[in-house]
């Protein structure tokens, strides 16, 4: 019997084509799926398609075609534990294609067809009584600040390149405060942290080896110093090498509290300020693997 899946996708994400889209459908029909277009309008649009998808069927099979903002925009519609989620990898980038090993949209397309799927753990931040869940990893501190700096405008005409024009400007106003996180048995002064729920980040960089998406819990790296610090922890990720430096501290936690004055964001994209609360959802959803 063939499968009825609903493609999400983002027509603003960073490789979008409407050739690349209609190769997709094709190659869905292909596999024995039937897929329904979804495009999105607007920023809220992934979450509403998946609410609205996991209250109208059972077990939906919801595929993004887009990047890890796009991805998130879904997770956060969906009902814990009422709805299957698939990746095939567009947009400026997708951490979660590299972290599952997807090397392309036809490999994307082959490991929905199989169907393999495994639950998936999240983690979700709460502020002000706002809750919003992240995949990947949250950040607070020059991460987040970069996030939050990056021009449209400029991501538009040179796309990863104008998360490094934000970063220099983050640099030459460096903010020196602190902030402290408490979680893990641990209760320590950084001046920024990463909160990760994968072990990849940023791309193909692995910055934490023991997250693991499909357990519940994090890798939490606090990290201490200014803006060698953060240098050390750049250069460690394009070594390849495993051991973290000696500014950063590396623990496990299921729960956190941060507080301080930092930007923060989740999947790569801005959301808003500490202080916050953070903690896993185990198995929130099936996830194509």
């Amino acid at each position: 019997m063939t499968r009825r899946c609903f493609l999400i996708v983002n027509p603003t994400s960073g490789s979008y084509s409407q050739k690349t889209v209609d190769r997709i459908m094709a190659g869905l029909r292909e596999r024995g799926l039937a897929p329904e277009l979804m495009p999105t309008g607007s920023a809220a649009d992934p979450a509403l398609f998946a609410a609205r998808l996991c209250a109208e069927h059972s077990d939906p099979l919801v595929v993004v075609a887009g990047g890890d903002g796009t991805v998130n925009g879904v997770l956060n519609g969906m009902v814990p534990g009422r709805a299957t989620l698939g990746v095939v990898p567009l947009g400026t980038a997708n951490v979660l294609a590299q972290e599952l090993g997807i090397s392309s949209v036809v490999d994307a397309l082959d490991r929905l067809a199989r169907g393999t799927t495994r639950p998936i753990s999240v983690g979700e931040i709460e502020r002000d009584g706002e809750k919003r869940r992240f995949l990947l990893m949250a950040g607070a501190g020059m991460d987040s600040a970069v996030v939050r700096g990056v021009r449209l405008s400029e991501k538009r005409v040179i796309g990863k390149g104008a998360y490094l024009l934000s970063a220099l400007r983050v640099l030459l106003s460096w903010d020196r405060s602190e902030l402290r996180v408490t979680g893990g048995g641990r209760s320590l002064s950084c001046h920024g942290v990463i909160v990760c729920n994968a072990a990849k980040y940023g791309g193909n960089f692995v910055l934490a080896p023991e997250a693991d998406l499909f357990s519940p819990g994090f890798q939490v790296l606090c990290i201490e110093g200014g803006r060698l610090a953060y240098l050390k922890l750049g250069l460690m990720l394009l070594s390849g090498r495993g051991a973290p430096p000696r500014c950063v501290t590396s623990f496990a936690a299921t729960e956190l509290e941060l507080s301080g004055d930092k930007a923060v964001q989740l999947d790569g994209d801005y959301f808003c300020c500490t202080p916050l609360h953070i903690r896993t959802l185990p198995e929130l959803v099936r996830l194509v693997v």
